[in-house]
């Protein structure tokens, strides 16, 4: 395979979409291969890139993979100039991703593909890395309540995963995070996550590491919220905060597809810095949404409390408010993708770390994509379905 053979991926409009295959392919040349030499017959950049085609073309699930490669073996096999005209069966795409390569090293290799090739490094404290954790349903028995449970940081904005991690068993995210966070260099990043991370270990590592922190908080930290609930809800009627509290509302947000009308009112304040011992705190804030019914006319309400390591001079209101709502990104842009689009939880690869591997090559593909579709991934997917067929394959079986 020569450095010119890449797949271009044109959108409809004049703009080209360029997936660079090969660079992912020369990646993927140092990867330890953890199969016997004995009848190996494919090597793991060539399955890893078969994969990825094949996840391209719109097919997830390993059977679909095998399928897809086997119905194109001639042109798969001039593509990637294989001596043996055949593909690999189910059972060995399932032997190889489950066993035969490192996930971890895997996982590496490809989160510095896609950061080399598509992040922009921000201005610090502008730019939100979200972390979260999903269990992969798929992989979850009856004599295993937990399954595979993944934790990332995610590039909301870029649609990079930044790092990934298999949670042990024995283990949970609290105590995964700071090794995961050790994995990716912070300087400039405002890491973002639910109450569960608001740690006093964590947010000292970040901050020493050049980041900034935005936490949600709730009862696990009963003291921060009782004097963050008492400055917001009760300050106000004995005058504490008039001078130092600002507001910013965004919205109202319609959502069509929910029936919803949403008004978001974040309160911030510095009063808090110097008195609570939180490490590195600079500001707290409260998130007010009230959200609409467009059907019923109903109205509820919900409030939720945070903290933050940004002063008041690096980060407005209405900027607090937009790290918050980039931080749900994780959500819709990441483990929906995985789990809807991609059909990540149906597919049930319970051999070695296979499931983790599919995740990694899934991570990838909203990498790619998100330059091509940033706001519809199936329909970036159907697209590159078309080009895939009609362009690289068809030059390739003339």
């Amino acid at each position: 395979m020569d450095s010119n053979r890449r797949l271009a991926v044109e959108e409809l409009s004049d703009e080209p979409c360029l997936v660079d295959l090969w660079s992912l392919f020369q990646r993927w040349q140092g990867i330890t291969d953890r199969r016997k030499a004995k009848g190996k017959r494919y090597s793991l950049p060539v399955l890893l890139s078969i994969a990825v085609l094949a996840k391209l073309a719109g097919q997830q699930h390993p059977q679909a993979i095998a399928d897809w490669a086997a119905l194109r073996t001639r042109i798969l096999c001039r593509l990637f100039g294989l001596c043996r005209h055949a593909m690999p069966v189910l059972r060995t795409w399932q032997r190889v991703f489950g066993q035969g390569l490192d996930a971890d090293e895997l996982e590496r290799i490809v989160c510095d593909f896609l950061y080399d090739a598509f992040h922009r490094p921000p201005s610090k404290g502008s730019l939100c890395a979200a972390i979260d954790g999903k269990t992969l349903r798929g992989t979850i028995r009856a004599d295993d309540a937990q399954g595979v449970h993944l934790l990332a940081i995610y590039l909301p904005q870029d649609g990079i995963v930044l790092a990934q991690m298999n949670v042990e068993a024995k283990a949970n995210e609290i105590s995964a995070a700071p090794q995961l966070m050790r994995q990716v260099d912070v300087q400039g990043l405002v890491i973002t996550g639910d109450a569960m991370f608001a740690q006093r270990t964590l947010s000292l590592q970040i901050v020493a590491a050049g980041g900034d922190y935005l936490w949600d908080v709730k009862g696990n930290q009963p003291m921060l919220q009782d004097d963050i609930v008492t400055l917001f809800d009760h300050g106000e009627s004995n005058g504490a905060i008039q001078q130092d509290v600002a507001e910013a509302t965004a919205g109202p947000d319609i959502s069509k597809g929910h029936g919803r009308l949403e008004k978001r009112t974040l309160t911030c304040s510095s009063l808090l810095k110097g008195y609570s011992n939180f490490p590195h705190l600079e500001q707290v804030f409260k998130l007010e949404t009230q959200v609409t019914s467009l059907t019923t006319g109903e109205v509820t309400t919900h409030v939720r409390y945070g903290v933050t390591s940004l002063s008041a001079e690096r980060a407005s209101p209405q900027e607090l408010l937009t790290l918050v709502r980039q931080h749900w990104g994780i959500e819709s842009g990441l483990h929906y993708r995985r789990d809807v689009t991609m059909g990540e939880d149906r597919i049930h690869a319970r051999t070695g770390h296979a499931a983790h591997v599919h995740a990694i090559l899934n991570n990838a593909l909203i990498g790619l994509l998100h330059h091509h579709k940033p706001d519809n991934m199936a329909r970036g997917i159907r697209e590159t379905t078309f080009y895939i067929e009609h362009r690289l394959l068809r030059k390739y079986s003339t």
